[in-house]
């Protein structure tokens, strides 16, 4: 099962370069230059010169929240799924198992994990592309 959960973190790991490099560093970029902006104005009161840098930094930081959030969300379907697998080898397990059937039953389960990991993993490709488009369109 480690195999799987490492190609789901490399998988994960992969999503969010695309994202950075597809979008959230420039998004970033803007945001800092916006914000030496706010610093250059001399005649602004410390006050306003926080607001107006809050307000640079407004777009990312509702960007990283949305991503954050839809990592949670893909990251709960899968602990979801190996709950299933828990499910069904509770169901399928007889009352007093045998040492066989514990084996059975624990080969069973990391198939079945390893499955849920594998379909996952192959998620990951749409739902890049669909965040990247939520990203562009500013609709977090």
């Amino acid at each position: 099962m480690d195999g799987a959960q490492a190609r789901v973190q490399e998988a994960i790991s992969k999503m969010v370069n695309s994202l950075d490099k597809g979008c959230l560093r420039k998004m970033q970029v803007d945001m800092y230059q916006c914000s030496a902006k706010c610093c250059e104005n001399a005649s602004a009161s410390l006050e306003d010169v926080q607001n107006c840098i809050d307000a640079c930094s407004k777009d990312v930081n509702k960007a990283q929240a949305y991503l954050q959030n839809e990592i949670e969300n893909f990251q709960n379907r899968l602990q979801r799924c190996a709950m299933s697998c828990q499910d069904k080898l509770r169901d399928e397990m007889p009352a007093k198992p045998s040492d066989k059937d514990v084996e059975k039953g624990r080969l069973g389960l990391e198939k079945c994990v390893i499955e849920c990991a594998d379909s996952h993993v192959e998620y990951i490709p749409g739902l890049t592309k669909k965040m990247l488009e939520v990203l562009k369109s500013k609709s977090y």
